[in-house]
């Protein structure tokens, strides 16, 4: 199964970004997604930025996934 998650674009750096996810910093790649800045939301799928989402739309979808049990990222 693929999945993305969305994640809040902290810093940038070149082709880069530092992400978070409820807290949680991860790396991201630009190299698929090259004009984002910080403050924006992304789908980040296996390390790479894959699209941009509005604020209310990743968080409806981390609200989500945090109700199915196997996907729960907050405990």
């Amino acid at each position: 199964m693929c999945l993305a998650i969305p994640a809040k674009v902290i810093q940038v750096n070149g082709t880069s970004a530092l992400v978070t996810i409820e807290d949680v910093e991860y790396q991201a790649s630009l190299l698929l997604l090259p004009d984002v800045n910080p403050g924006d939301y992304i789908m980040l799928h296996a390390g790479f930025a894959i699209e941009k989402v509005d604020a209310a739309e990743a968080k409806e979808t981390l609200r989500l996934l945090n109700q199915l049990e196997q996907f729960r990222l907050l405990d």
